[in-house]
C-alpha cells in the first residue's frame, strides 16, 4: 500500500478553495435546485459509444443526453457553469463539439481517450471557445499522463474511477486511493498546476466509503473538484422536488461544513484517515470478492 501525506499536499491547494462540485442532469426542474443550493456545475452527460460494452452490468449512470438538452438547461443554468461530456474521439466528434459549443456549454469534458493525438484533436476542435477538461479512465493515459499533459489548452483533469479500475482488473473504484495511482497523477497535476478531481462523493455519512473520507482524501491530495453522486441524490427516484430541494440543500452545506474542517488537518490527521481508509476499502472489497465467488 502507499502511504499519504505531506504537508505540502494540502498547501499547494489552498485551504480557502472548495470543492468544485458537479452534478449531472437533463432535469431543469432539478438543475435549478442543485445550482440555489450551490453546485457548481450542471453536467450534461452526452457519453454513450461504447460505454454499455465497458460497463455492462455494472451499476452506473450512463444517461443517454443530447444537444437539446444542452439547450434546454443553457437559459437556466446561469449561476453554475454547464458541462458536457461529450463521446470519445470519433469520426463525428468535430460536428458534435461544434453542435454543443453552439447550444452553449461552458465547459466540455472528453473521456475515455488513449492517445495524446486523440486530445490533441479535442482541443483543436475546441479551439479555444469553452474549458476543456479530459477524463482520465483508461489505462493508455494513465501510464502517458506526462506525454498527454505536454498537449497545450488542457484546463483541467478529472480522474475517472469507474473505468480506471475496472481497466485495472480492480473490484471497488476506490482501491485506485490506496494502490498509488491516484496518489501519482495528484503529484504530476499539482505540479503542473493542472486543476483536477477524481470521483465522487455522497452525502455525509453515505456511499461505500462514506463521504467524510472521501472528502478527507481530495484535500489531502490536492484535488480541487468532484461529482456529486446518486449516493448524494438519485433525483430519478426521489419523486417530491421538495424532498430533492432539501437533500441537495443539507447535502452541500454539510459537504461545505466538511471541507471547513478538513482544511484544517494537520499531516498526521491527513495520514490517519488514510489509514482509515486503507481498512476500509480492505473489508469493502472482502466483501465483494466474498459475494462473487457465493
Amino acid at each position: 500500500m502507499v502511504h499519504l501525506v505531506g504537508t505540502n499536499m494540502i498547501n499547494t491547494r489552498g485551504k480557502s478553495m472548495s470543492l468544485t462540485l458537479m452534478y449531472i442532469t437533463n432535469n431543469v426542474e432539478v438543475a435549478r435546485i442543485a445550482q440555489r443550493a450551490g453546485v457548481d456545475r450542471i453536467w450534461v452527460d452526452m457519453e454513450h459509444i461504447d460505454k454499455d460494452l465497458r460497463q455492462g452490468g455494472m451499476d452506473t449512470v450512463q444517461s443517454h443526453h443530447t444537444i437539446e438538452d444542452i439547450k434546454k438547461l443553457r437559459p437556466v443554468v446561469t449561476d453554475a457553469q454547464l458541462q458536457v461530456r461529450i463521446n470519445h474521439i470519433y469520426d463525428g466528434s468535430k460536428e458534435e463539439i461544434e453542435q454543443t459549443i453552439e447550444a452553449g456549454a461552458d465547459v466540455i469534458m472528453l473521456p475515455y481517450f488513449k492517445t495524446r493525438e486523440e486530445v490533441e484533436d479535442f482541443i483543436r476542435f475546441v479551439d479555444g471557445r469553452a474549458k476543456t477538461i479530459i477524463l482520465v479512465e483508461t489505462k493508455e493515459a494513465y501510464e502517458n499522463i506526462e506525454d498527454i499533459l505536454a498537449v497545450p489548452g488542457i484546463d483541467e483533469v478529472h480522474i475517472g474511477l469507474n473505468d480506471l479500475h475496472l481497466a485495472y482488473g480492480m473490484d471497488f473504484m476506490f482501491e485506485l486511493l490506496i494502490d498509488g495511482k491516484v496518489q501519482y497523477l495528484s503529484e504530476i497535476l499539482r505540479r503542473k498546476g493542472i486543476k483536477f478531481g477524481f470521483g465522487g462523493i455522497a452525502r455525509l455519512g453515505y456511499g461505500m466509503l462514506p463521504a467524510e473520507y472521501v472528502i478527507t482524501e481530495h484535500y489531502a491530495l490536492g484535488s480541487q473538484m468532484a461529482i456529486l453522486s446518486r449516493g448524494f441524490c438519485d433525483a430519478n427516484r426521489v419523486e417530491n422536488p421538495k424532498d430533492i430541494e432539501e437533500i441537495f440543500i443539507q447535502g452541500v452545506k454539510g459537504i461545505r461544513e466538511k471541507e471547513k474542517e478538513v482544511s484544517q488537518y494537520t499531516s498526521e490527521q491527513y495520514a490517519e484517515n488514510h489509514r482509515i481508509v486503507e481498512e476500509k476499502i480492505g473489508e469493502i472489497v472482502a466483501q465483494i470478492r466474498k459475494k462473487k465467488q457465493s
